[in-house]
């Protein structure tokens, strides 16, 4: 068993310290826990109410009584994703939370949406190490089915990521995005 608590890995991650073997017995132990509690979410039916009880077990912190969630629902950390009010999160989607992932009020994700806030090393000699970077989508944002959101990316308020987009840099508000990786396309005039 880890002798970090949660804080302290938090604390860590804020840091912007590599993530090092001396983390992953934490890490490992945190994400037999989010496996645990996804198993369940995803094992039969539940009602809205019962999907967000699991949720707040699972992101440690009590979610807003507006979240709405089908599972399935996958992460393998679960302790660093903050989520608004009036959120939807279609089936099937993937947050890989270690780095950070916040999803700011009303916003819409799409079927199999993947928030991958890790990396490994470009370096072959190195590859096993890992670096993070959290991940903020701002208000009102809506991502389509099948995208890619990456490491260090913000998407600002109102933006549309288009179905399957691989989203690599960041996102202006009001903005469409789509592609892989994904580029502007067009404005959005509220």
């Amino acid at each position: 068993m880890s002798v970090m608590t949660l804080n302290e890995f938090l604390r860590h991650i804020e840091s912007g310290l590599p993530l090092t073997g001396e983390l992953l017995p934490f890490m490992d132990e945190m994400g037999e826990e989010a496996r645990r509690i996804t198993f369940e979410l995803n094992s039969s039916y539940h009602t809205l109410e019962q999907v967000r009880e699991l949720l707040s077990r699972l992101f440690a912190y009590p979610v807003d009584p507006t979240l709405r969630v089908f599972p399935p629902f996958y992460t393998d950390f679960g302790k660093n994703i903050r989520i608004g009010k009036h959120v939807f999160i279609n089936a099937c989607c993937h947050f890989q939370d270690h780095g950070g992932v916040t999803i700011g009020d009303g916003c819409l994700i799409g079927h199999n949406v993947v928030f991958a806030t890790l990396n490994h090393d470009e370096n072959p000699a190195n590859r096993i190490a890992m670096t993070y970077a959290p991940i903020v989508l701002g208000k009102n944002v809506w991502v389509g089915s099948n995208s890619t959101i990456l490491q260090g990316v913000t998407i600002g308020d109102g933006a549309i990521v288009a179905a399957g987009a691989v989203v690599t840099k960041d996102v202006p508000a009001n903005t469409i995005v789509g592609g892989v990786p994904a580029k502007p396309i067009r404005n959005i005039v509220p």
